[in-house]
């Protein structure tokens, strides 16, 4: 499922959820939303304990993170559907919602990724994404606001800054 509204935001592109069916990704307009593209056998996968702090912290504002599972970094993320709910559920308590396992660089780059690689971080750096972990922080109006390198920490005060100003 790759259709895109262009005329939408961020939240109208169809993505399947990981377990099947629709990621229903228009539940979160209004909402602010974290999409992280995440991996099981990366260096950074630790960083699934920020983002599920994160989730905890601010889902009762109106505020998700969004783990769509990618295996373009070296195959660190080899497993089926099943596996990955699985490792992020047993490993690291993963409450918020995971996408099916898309690609978010080249030709078969999903639709949502489309959306969201031309958006520069901090540092200007746009286009393909560098590694695992590279996260996007969607505003309440459904629009990009923040692109931040797979290296920042989930609980950086950047990130945390910009996760609480779309809350405020």
């Amino acid at each position: 499922m790759t259709t895109t509204d262009h005329n939408g935001t961020v939240l109208t592109t169809e993505i399947a959820a990981l377990q099947g069916g629709s990621a229903d990704l228009p539940q979160y307009a209004g909402k602010a939303v974290l999409i992280v593209n995440v991996a099981s056998k990366c260096g950074l996968t630790p960083q699934y304990t920020g983002l599920e702090r994160l989730q905890e912290r601010y889902a009762g504002q109106g505020f998700t993170v969004l783990g769509v599972p990618c295996n373009q970094f070296l195959g660190q993320e080899p497993g089926t559907a099943e596996e990955i709910a699985e490792f992020c559920s047993a490993t690291y308590g993963v409450t918020f919602p995971l996408t099916e396992k898309v690609e978010v660089n080249g030709e078969g780059r999903h639709a949502l990724y489309e959306r969201l690689v031309g958006f520069a971080d901090a540092e200007g750096h746009s286009g393909d994404i560098r590694w695992n972990f590279e996260k996007f922080l969607i505003g309440r109006d459904g629009q990009v606001v923040a692109r931040f390198s797979p290296q920042t920490e989930p609980e950086s005060a950047a990130l945390v800054a910009a996760i609480e100003g779309q809350l405020a």
